[in-house]
């Protein structure tokens, strides 16, 4: 894996990461990082359950899959966060 497919991934988990915080109402206390790490994640958790679903649609449905993954890991992180305080 080269420098440019790194960063292409860090681009790509920022921008999910973001819409993925559109999609949960609420105050979300993340920065940068914890942005680009939720997109990231979200990616891979929209991608397991696009597999589920058959897996095809194209890149919109990957953008539209990584966005609702990053919205599901959002909400679970949220649920924890503030039942732990």
């Amino acid at each position: 894996m080269g420098l440019a497919s790194i960063i292409g991934w860090i681009v790509f988990g920022f921008i999910v990461g973001l819409l993925g915080r559109l999609l949960v109402p609420g105050r979300q206390p993340l920065g940068f990082i914890g942005t680009t790490l939720l997109g990231i994640a979200g990616s891979f958790a929209g991608g397991y359950l696009g597999s589920l679903f058959g897996g095809a649609g194209g890149p919109s449905a990957s953008w539209i899959m990584s966005s609702i993954g990053a919205a599901i890991v959002l909400a679970i992180y949220l649920f924890f966060a503030r039942r732990a305080k």
